[in-house]
């Protein structure tokens, strides 16, 4: 699986915003919490977009067993 590299390494202003919001002692259970609540959001819009491609490409059930029995 390729990992794309980014070079950026300037903090954009809500970057530095959560930063300073979370600079301070938390819990174990707050950390985890607040984990959970950011894989929430993203495993979100991970599903939506992925949805929208499907509809895009008309991809079917068919093709999905296609690509996952496709020998490399």
């Amino acid at each position: 699986m390729a990992v794309a590299v980014n070079q950026h390494t300037e903090l954009n202003p809500l970057q530095v915003s959560l930063l300073r919001l979370f600079n301070r002692p938390m819990a174990e259970q707050e950390t985890l919490e607040l984990k959970r609540l950011l894989v929430k959001h993203y495993s979100k819009l991970l599903k939506e977009e992925v949805t929208k491609v499907v509809a895009e490409k008309g991809y079917i059930q068919r093709d999905f067993d296609n690509m996952l029995n496709a020998e490399s």
